[in-house]
């Protein structure tokens, strides 16, 4: 199934209340995808906000994937799940994860990406396409990738350092989807970013899961 539009990844150190708010701001300017990603040591609550948070997707129509944990992901009935390259084997992830959507972190490698699909990755991501406040040190992905990997058939994420001015430039170079955290949720309004992303697409073409 096609996905094009923002993919929003919560950021790390607010408190749940007013991370699930936030979140609820951005799926209301029109999230289709929402990603938890959480490095909190403490499971139960890495389990009540990941509850609260697919209540939320549930409730306004977004999927919900879980970063990094499958295990979780099925915990809370996550649409889906997003692992890295030190995640653990993507072929295991899918066969534990059914129908639900596997996504694949590739950084600025396309045989990563080849790999992804062959195991059964329902989208790839590449990045960081800029240089992040969030990921600092992360190897940084050309936008030709985009070009060169669109006959994998696949949707492609672009993540890092994406804001409103530099996102056209990564829709023309080929990402159907642009996950965002800073400039989503360290804005004023989080719903009228959202919307402004939302805008850079063509709404007829962004899918629900």
């Amino acid at each position: 199934m096609t996905r094009r539009g923002l993919y929003a990844i919560t950021p790390e150190g607010l408190a749940p209340e007013i991370l699930v708010a936030r979140a609820e701001h951005a799926l209301q300017g029109g999230v289709r995808l929402l990603q938890y990603r959480s490095k909190d040591s403490d499971p139960q609550r890495q389990l009540e906000v990941a509850r609260a948070l697919r209540a939320l997707c549930r409730r306004l129509g977004a999927a919900f994937i879980i970063n990094d944990d499958v295990d979780l992901a099925l915990a809370v009935d996550a649409d889906g799940a997003h692992l890295g390259r030190e995640d653990g084997d993507l072929t295991a992830a899918r066969a534990r994860l059914g129908r639900r959507l596997l996504g694949a972190s590739c950084y600025d490698r396309l045989d990563l990406a080849r790999a992804a699909v062959a195991a059964g990755a329902d989208y790839v991501a590449f990045g960081s396409v800029y240089a992040s406040p969030t990921k600092p040190a992360a190897v940084r992905a050309p936008l030709s990738l985009f070009g060169q990997a669109r006959a994998l058939g696949v949707p492609l994420c672009a993540i890092g350092g994406i804001t409103l001015e530099n996102a056209p430039t990564l829709i023309r170079a080929g990402a159907d989807l642009l996950a965002v955290v800073s400039d989503l949720f360290d804005a004023n309004d989080v719903a009228a970013r959202a919307r402004a992303y939302a805008q850079l697409f063509d709404p007829e073409s962004v899918t629900l899961p």
